[in-house]
């Protein structure tokens, strides 16, 4: 274990069941998580009962290697911050829970809410970590980073396809969108020693998980599209991958699946197969983000409850 503002985890803590702070012990971090569980739960609902499940339902796929790739892709984020969080704090199974709220608050919210989520969560268990904000910070800007890196890759890739598939996406603002994405990458680098607060060891650790989660999840999601629509080029593939993590960097839109769907059948208005597919993955994700985001927020007012 290392030694950092991040703290030191206790002998045993693998074991620690982790109780919340008693009633009377309960501050600031236990009201801000709780208000933000309570906006997601609302937000869940509200959209649920915006959302057609039954015309989602009608158009994915029935093949078993769709849905297994799915949720692959769909846990791979969450999985990847306990694998983080498990080597900095030794946090137990419960932890990757509070991921999963973490992951469905920055969907249905906004950006960093449900990091913000994650920090009250530990901020709560002194005996796990004393000083929480250190590691979800560090976390969090080495995630970014990895997604800016990734995406600068998709981009380079696919900008010799834009003339060749005739998408009518303007040059001067994909060109301005790489630009900025290297000015903040570069900004990031040239003050990190005043940004990151682990030690380096941990930070080297914490960027190669947080690469090979964004690698892992954009294969899986081009392997859901491919599953559903054989036929389809890997250059569309390729070229939609890099439209959906640019819409990834944008931190404060909420369900960006949603927009992109949107952006893409705008684009490709002419593929009513490709449009179809980009706005039935969208409501699938949606979906799956509500009906988790009700079952964690109901399984933690019931905790409330039982205390």
């Amino acid at each position: 274990m290392y030694q950092s503002d991040a703290g030191v985890a206790p002998a045993g803590l693998t074991n620690d069941p982790l109780p919340a702070l008693p009633r009377s012990e309960r501050g600031w971090a236990w009201w801000l998580g709780t208000a933000i569980t309570l906006a997601v739960l609302g937000a869940a609902l509200y959209q649920l009962a915006q959302l057609d499940l039954s015309r989602v339902w009608a158009v994915v796929p029935s093949s078993p290697g769709f849905w297994f790739v799915y949720a692959l892709s769909y846990f791979a984020g969450p999985l990847g911050d306990y694998v983080i969080f498990r080597r900095l704090w030794q946090i137990p199974m419960a932890g990757f829970f509070a991921l999963l709220r973490k992951l469905i608050g920055n969907e249905l919210i906004t950006g960093y809410v449900g990091d913000l989520y994650f920090y009250t969560w530990a901020r709560q268990r002194t005996t796990m970590t004393s000083a929480p904000f250190g590691a979800v910070k560090d976390v969090a800007i080495l995630s970014a980073m990895a997604a800016n890196a990734v995406t600068l890759v998709l981009m380079i890739l696919a900008y010799p396809l834009l003339g060749t598939l005739h998408l009518g996406i303007d040059t001067t603002a994909f060109v301005g969108s790489v630009a900025l994405m290297m000015v903040i990458s570069s900004g990031v680098l040239f003050f990190r020693k005043k940004l990151f607060s682990l030690p380096a060891r941990d930070l080297w650790f914490v960027t190669g998980v947080q690469s090979a989660r964004v690698i892992a999840t954009l294969v899986l999601t081009g392997l859901c599209w491919h599953l559903a629509l054989p036929a389809e080029s890997v250059e569309l593939w390729v070229l939609l991958s890099a439209m959906r993590m640019l819409l990834s960097r944008l931190p404060f839109l909420p369900n960006k699946d949603i927009v992109f769907a949107a952006l893409a059948v705008f684009m490709i208005g002419q593929d009513a197969e490709v449009g179809a597919l980009m706005a039935m993955m969208a409501s699938l994700l949606l979906a799956t983000h509500l009906g988790l985001g009700v079952l964690l927020a109901g399984g933690e007012a019931a905790g409330w409850r039982r205390k």
